[in-house]
């Protein structure tokens, strides 16, 4: 891309002369995210929003999208860097540019959460998804309790939460997970981003402000509720059961305990 870039943290953004900010997240393969890296895609849409971008392309080097936190790394995240996270996301679901999130391999839990706080998806056929936070034992994060039925509709969310199945592409595409297909998710991304920026800056941020309304004003309330809940989970066996199993690569054993 042309024009100015920037680097925040593992971020990096450039403004093109289409008025398409790219942003992309650098942790391959799987783009783990933690508040730093969120601060980070924050910061670098309130760059580009400054610089003359009207809308976002949001990205990822390597095979993943996102595959939310690591808990390889920390099984059990800390309260505050939960509630860190948390208010990270918050700015980004408030941000003033519409995003468009390409969606390459799999966007699984917390990013799957990610790719929900953008305004559209695109995707390939090869795209999976999966709210998997039952499998691991545990309640949703992210605001998804909000933006998954806003998407899908209350009784499809329902379903994906409590069974935790991947969908892929296709499917994603036909209930509205995914707004478009495209062999190359990136390009298809960057196509749309060029359509939302050629229409009336001032007219597109006040029909997101109406539509996104009701996510925006509530989207603090639920993860705080969101948070709780994982908290409570994250001290049960099952949930050391299902990080175990996913570990392992097993079919969990879980007791309800």
């Amino acid at each position: 891309m042309s024009g100015a870039d920037a680097t925040f943290g593992d971020v990096t953004c450039a403004v093109d002369e289409d008025h398409v900010a790219e942003v992309e997240m650098h942790r391959p393969p799987a783009n783990y995210f933690d508040a730093a890296l969120l601060s980070g895609v924050v910061d670098a849409i309130g760059w580009a929003s400054d610089r003359g971008a009207r809308s976002v392309v949001l990205c990822s080097e390597g095979r993943h999208f996102c595959a939310g936190l690591d808990f390889g790394a920390t099984h059990t995240p800390a309260p505050a860097a939960l509630a860190t996270l948390y208010g990270t996301a918050r700015r980004l679901v408030d941000s003033q540019l519409p995003v468009v999130a390409a969606v390459q391999g799999s966007a699984i839990g917390g990013g799957l959460g990610l790719a929900l706080a953008a305004d559209f998806r695109v995707g390939a056929a090869s795209t999976r998804c999966s709210a998997n936070f039952a499998r691991l034992g545990f309640h949703q994060g992210f605001g998804i309790s909000l933006t998954l039925p806003a998407v899908v509709g209350r009784q499809r969310a329902l379903e994906l939460l409590t069974t935790g199945r991947r969908i892929e592409g296709p499917e994603a595409l036909a209930i509205g997970l995914i707004d478009r297909l495209d062999e190359d998710p990136r390009t298809g991304a960057r196509a749309l981003a060029v359509e939302l920026a050629a229409s009336a800056p001032l007219a597109v941020r006040s029909i997101r402000r109406t539509l996104r309304a009701e996510v925006v004003d509530g989207f603090t309330a639920m993860v705080d509720h969101e948070q709780v809940e994982q908290l409570r989970l994250m001290e049960t066996a099952d949930f050391r059961e299902g990080i175990a199993a996913s570990l392992a690569r097993r079919s969990p054993r879980f007791r309800g305990e």
